[in-house]
């Protein structure tokens, strides 16, 4: 994870929803084979984005807490914040240029 942090139940508020850039979360979990295959996708959009977005993984197995609240039934989930706020969910994974277009007002 090397342009990604973790983030957990306890943080997520200060991390994300207090963030002065959109953030990135990827809910997601050891366990989730679709969540391995987006990882270094990910891994590539913050690379590449990092002065637009900031992207982060939160594991949902060991912070059940915020998924719950945002209604996450399904990983991966990304969703992305901005301002505090829900703005955009992609559920699955999908291959960077479909991503990339899905997140397009936030990386460009």
């Amino acid at each position: 994870m090397g342009n990604i942090q973790a983030v957990t139940d306890a943080d997520f508020s200060t991390a994300v929803l207090g963030a002065d850039k959109p953030v990135l979360v990827d809910f997601w979990a050891e366990w989730c084979g679709p969540c391995r295959q987006v990882a270094p996708i990910l891994e590539e959009i913050a690379a590449e984005h990092a002065d637009k977005i900031t992207v982060v993984k939160m594991n949902v197995d060991e912070n059940p807490q915020t998924p719950a609240s945002y209604r996450v039934t399904s990983i991966p989930t990304l969703n992305v914040y901005s301002g505090g706020e829900l703005v955009h969910t992609v559920i699955g994974a999908k291959p960077k240029s479909l991503l990339l277009k899905e997140l397009d007002e936030y990386v460009s």
